[in-house]
């Protein structure tokens, strides 16, 4: 799958696009859901926001009813701004925890600059969502599509912001990052634990939340679509904690937080399709989410 490819996931009203996060493929997909009132799931950084608009528009999708974030880190929602000002029908829907960062983003920007570094020329500025075209998700609401309901699941561990979607016609899960990640093409589960609120125990409860919800069809934020089976939450859960003691063990070791960093940095191999430079950045930001868990743990 290239940037900009259309892919329709199986059996479903819904498609998903590669909007070429961070410059490469199979990182960043963002869902269209061709229901009876259409939504966007995770439109993405905002950087190739045009993707998005093309894709809807080969969908024959000209009346956007709905943006749907399953949290507000910028790589998942950064986009939703710029799809108001295209479809001005269209209400945002994110968790009530991260309404007022979608008005006003300013401490969502400054907190992602100091978290991704460099990686930051790959974003865009989000735009401001206007007060009156945003309402607030709860754990146990449900979104009404017209022709379909899906259910609001708030999944805390990766940010306290996070919900993730079950489409119950299509039964297909949108997991956002609570999933873990999933490069496109790999079938390999990798951790994701950024800072500054990555909560092993708490995503480890999110993942069985979601085996117990067990849906036809799981859709990670990165990346695309699988078949699901409650044991890929277990494989899931499995290589988030080994992924926790690796940093804690070569802290201890090293004792010495950015030479943890940069060792996992330059030792992972790199991740097809990412390459060696996206690799890097993601381990980078991942081990300093371990170390700020283990900060907050005290170890």
């Amino acid at each position: 799958m290239a940037i900009g490819d259309l892919t329709a996931v199986p059996s479903t009203d819904t498609h998903y696009v590669d909007v070429g996060a961070y410059d490469v493929p199979g990182y960043g997909s963002v869902y269209l859901v061709d229901a009876e009132r259409p939504a966007v799931i995770d439109p993405g950084l905002g950087t190739n926001v045009d993707l998005v608009i093309d894709a809807l528009d080969d969908l024959g999708i000209d009346d956007l009813a709905y943006v749907l974030t399953t949290h507000v880190h910028l790589d998942h929602a950064g986009g939703a701004g710029l799809l108001l000002e295209e479809f001005p029908e269209a209400t945002v829907l994110t968790h009530e925890i991260g309404v007022r960062h979608l008005i006003d983003p300013s401490r969502l920007v400054a907190g992602t600059k100091a978290a991704v570094g460099d990686q930051w020329q790959y974003y865009v500025d989000p735009e401001p969502v206007p007060d009156d075209r945003i309402e607030a998700l709860a754990d146990g609401d449900a979104v009404d599509l017209g022709d379909r309901v899906v259910d609001v699941i708030h999944a805390p561990g990766h940010a306290p912001h996070q919900v993730v979607f079950h489409d119950r016609d299509d039964d297909v899960l949108f997991s956002g990052d609570a999933g873990g990640i999933r490069p496109g093409g790999t079938g390999d589960l990798f951790p994701t634990s950024p800072p500054v609120n990555f909560d092993l125990e708490t995503c480890l409860d999110d993942a069985a939340t979601i085996a117990e919800r067990n849906p036809g069809r799981i859709c990670f934020g990165h990346f695309g679509d699988a078949a699901f089976s409650p044991e890929l939450m277990d494989e899931y859960a499995e290589t988030l904690s080994a992924w926790v003691e690796r940093v804690r063990e070569k802290r201890a070791e090293l004792d010495d937080d950015e030479a943890v960093v940069e060792y996992f940095a330059e030792t992972a191999d790199p991740i097809a399709p990412w390459g060696a430079r996206k690799t890097r950045a993601e381990y980078r930001l991942n081990a300093r989410g371990v170390l700020g868990y283990l900060d907050q743990r005290g170890e």
